[in-house]
């Protein structure tokens, strides 16, 4: 059976708004057609109408489905450093507890229109959650590691972690420079010269990486002197860290880079320079709970550099939204469109994790869901406004 939707505007992602549009979609979720307000009067089945636009399913590129047992446990606002230490300090739960806050927060994020996750993990607690989701979820095993002489040590424990999320789509990633040694890094590199294995790497979260990477200054180093481990081995590398990093990551991989609060033009022109397949995420509730700043939105656009959307986690953020997220743009950002934000929650994040042939646009084929915002002004968001899953 055919049902058709029309809403105030469809917004197909792929392809321009459809100012009074109708989608058709059958019994299993596939795109028929999308019919402009002219053709859909050869129409003869009801068609369900709605004030608002519909919009794809939203894919999460970044989330850590994992912490959600810390939501409102973190004191926010101290900044990326002290935030680590509490996560650190708080985190420790029973197995229960931890898994029945994920099965909470999968919940809510499907509510939330949702249809796709970029999950990051640092064990396999998580695996059975996903298995029985109505999600999509792609497993980022996250390792850490700045101690060089401990790097293969490391390395091994992903690979263990990767093998128990099997057959579930996952891949091993570093977390972030300032806790990957060189050494960790070079395991990444040989790993994924030889098979698929994308990236998700948090960036430029704070200044006081850059301070490490460029001065061996800063806040960084009374954080590893506090967990004794000593940096005697790190040489500061009188640039900033991605600039430092990005050499050092395959150039055959996808690579997505999570945060970027503090990443400077010159560093955009220095990843552009260098070739590798680069997708800059954004978390703007995180970082306005954690660092309470957000990144330069603006120096990114000019560069057609694929962008996407994520939540982080709950003990970084209030919701598991993207509808939030987008709202957060269109308040900070005015200029930025929706046609363009919402490519970043949905088209961009599919491409990323290799599932835009099922996700990401209204297009005949797809599966991609349909959510309905509500509480509109044409094709913007509101303050008011409100997504309810259609499909």
């Amino acid at each position: 059976m055919t049902k058709y939707y029309s809403a105030s505007y469809i917004l197909p992602v792929s392809s321009e708004p459809v100012k009074n549009g109708v989608v058709a979609i059958n019994d299993q979720g596939e795109i028929l057609k999308v019919y402009s307000q002219e053709s859909a009067e050869s129409i003869k089945e009801p068609i369900e109408y709605h004030e608002g636009i519909i919009v794809p399913g939203f894919v999460n590129s970044h989330c850590h489905l994992e912490l959600s047992h810390l939501h409102k446990k973190i004191q926010l606002g101290k900044g990326l450093l002290p935030f680590i230490k509490d996560v650190l300090k708080e985190r420790e739960a029973s197995d229960l507890v931890i898994v029945n806050a994920m099965k909470k927060a999968d919940k809510a994020m499907f509510e939330n229109g949702i249809v796709a996750v970029g999950d990051v993990s640092n064990n396999s607690l998580s695996k059975k959650v996903k298995e029985e989701s109505s999600l999509y979820y792609h497993t980022f095993v996250e390792m850490t590691g700045f101690q060089p002489d401990k790097a293969e040590e490391n390395f091994k424990l992903g690979l263990e972690i990767k093998e128990e999320f099997y057959p579930l789509p996952t891949s091993i990633t570093p977390h972030a420079p300032y806790s990957v040694s060189k050494d960790l890094f070079k395991y990444f590199r040989t790993y994924s010269e030889e098979k698929e294995n994308i990236f998700s790497i948090h960036s430029q979260e704070t200044e006081e990486e850059n301070k490490l990477y460029r001065y061996k200054t800063g806040d960084f180093l009374e954080f590893y002197k506090s967990m004794g481990i000593e940096l005697d081995f790190f040489k500061p590398q009188a640039r900033n860290s991605v600039q430092s990093i990005i050499p050092l990551l395959p150039k055959n991989q996808k690579i997505l880079l999570v945060h970027n609060i503090y990443t400077s033009l010159k560093d955009i022109y220095f990843v552009r320079r260098f070739g590798r397949d680069v997708t800059w995420c954004f978390c703007p509730n995180a970082n306005l709970c954690i660092e309470s700043r957000l990144p330069k939105l603006d120096m990114f656009i000019p560069h057609d550099f694929n962008m996407t959307l994520g939540t982080d986690s709950l003990a970084s953020n209030d919701k598991l939204s993207i509808l939030s997220e987008l709202k957060v743009l269109g308040k900070h950002f005015p200029t930025i469109p929706l046609t363009t934000t919402i490519k970043w929650a949905t088209l961009n994040g599919a491409k990323f994790l290799g599932i835009d042939h099922y996700y990401g646009s209204i297009e005949r084929g797809k599966k991609p869901g349909l959510n309905l915002i509500t509480e509109t002004q044409g094709v913007k968001l509101s303050k008011l406004s409100k997504v309810q899953k259609l499909v």
